[in-house]
């Protein structure tokens, strides 16, 4: 940073922000750049936010919209060099989130007198500051705002339970870099969901065995999109392509199967392609270029990564615990198409495959029916209806369905 800009942001830094938004050209531009949260026009308003976890919270608020009478928009705030650039209704940078004062106060307000219903990710403050996501769930209900609790994954999975859960568990031997931090992190969430008493809304099926009274809102995924990134069907080649695109390699058990890959490409079995750092709008077609696509072998989960990935039309491998594949069907009625993989078994499923096609083949073909009919977002809105207090039939039956599963 040059002296100039150093002198020009210490300057700013002792004007309070009403007058430098006054006096400040810049500061003008980016506060009304910036501008608040504001919901359409209808007389259920939701706003989800603030992470937007894998753009969930944009696909969630698109879901509600087709609820009639409902408007939704979601909000976040991030990094300027955020790789992936997730689309969001309304997002602002960190910094003016955590130092702007007057937008704080602005977006305060237009979030207690616009919308009806907010959904708080994560346990995270929504409202800027330094306040936590008590005091702004404390402070909304005051003002009459229905809120409710949406979970994403770590932010409620307790290390300390998974590792009694999972035999390949990242927290089994206690040296995951951010264990401590996990841990702590998920204990205070479980807190705020059951001091609070609001409804909660989990975005993967493990996770009602850390919240156990919670609905599970399904993932989006736009399966046309991704189905039309991958023409050729899947298992063409007489050496299949095996991609494995880890958000975080830590969590998702890339060291447990690196040595297999690189065996098995070694002897030409595979193709293996390891993934990192690409934007989200380029996903499609990466997927696209596999026959077989690796998810993950720590937590025993699915999530969007595998529905991508089935949406695709690609044989998917992951290791699903017994007890979320059975938690799927009892709720949709459908088998999951993710053939079940350790990493302890992963060489030998991978070889199957390759010598034997056909049963794989099959999986991988009603993977995007799969998507359509459970995470298309028709379910995820049925969901949400009933948060909102405009529920169907349909929607309650579905909800029996999820009380009878749990």
């Amino acid at each position: 940073m040059s002296a100039i800009a150093r002198l020009k942001r210490a300057v700013v830094a002792v004007i309070p922000d009403p007058i430098a938004e006054r006096v400040l050209p810049w500061r003008r531009t980016a506060f009304r750049a910036a501008g608040v949260s504001r919901p359409a026009d209808a007389p259920v308003r939701l706003l989800i936010g603030p992470v937007n976890s894998a753009g969930q919270g944009f696909a969630w608020a698109r879901a509600a919209e087709r609820i009639p009478g409902v408007s939704a928009m979601n909000f976040m705030y991030r990094g300027a060099q955020d790789v992936f650039a997730y689309p969001a209704d309304h997002s602002v940078s960190t910094a003016y989130f955590v130092e702007n004062r007057r937008w704080q106060r602005a977006q305060r307000r237009a979030v207690e007198q616009r919308f009806t219903h907010v959904l708080v990710e994560s346990g995270r403050a929504l409202l800027g500051g330094g306040a936590t996501a008590e005091v702004d769930v404390a402070h909304l209900t005051r003002q009459g705002v229905q809120v409710g609790l949406l979970w994403h994954g770590s932010d409620i999975r307790l290390p300390s339970v998974h590792r009694e859960m999972e035999a390949d568990s990242p927290f089994l031997e206690g040296t995951y870099p951010e264990q401590a931090r996990l841990e702590a992190i998920a204990a205070a969430n479980g807190r705020l969901m059951r001091t609070s008493g609001l409804p909660s809304l989990v975005s993967t099926p493990d996770l009602l065995s850390f919240a156990p009274d919670a609905q599970w809102l399904p993932v989006v995924v736009d399966a046309r999109a991704w189905a039309d990134a991958a023409p050729v069907r899947a298992l063409q080649r007489s050496r299949p392509v095996v991609i494995h695109a880890p958000s975080r390699a830590g969590l998702k058990g890339t060291p447990l199967i690196a040595e297999v890959m690189r065996r098995l490409d070694d002897e030409k079995i595979i193709e293996y392609r390891e993934v990192h750092g690409v934007s989200a709008a380029q996903m499609p077609e990466v997927y696209g270029a596999a026959d077989i696509v690796l998810d993950q072998f720590s937590l025993g989960i699915y999530g969007v990564a595998a529905c991508e990935a089935m949406a695709s039309g690609r044989v998917v491998v992951s290791h699903v615990s017994p007890e979320v594949r059975e938690r799927v069907h009892a709720i949709t009625g459908r088998t999951l198409p993710v053939i079940e993989a350790t990493s302890a078994d992963l060489e030998s499923v991978l070889r199957g495959i390759v010598a034997d096609r056909e049963d794989a083949l099959a999986v991988a073909d009603d993977g995007p029916a799969f998507v359509a009919e459970v995470h298309s977002g028709a379910r995820s809105a049925e969901v949400l209806a009933a948060f909102l207090g405009v529920a169907t039939a349909t929607s309650s039956d579905h909800m029996g369905d999820w009380n009878d599963a749990r």
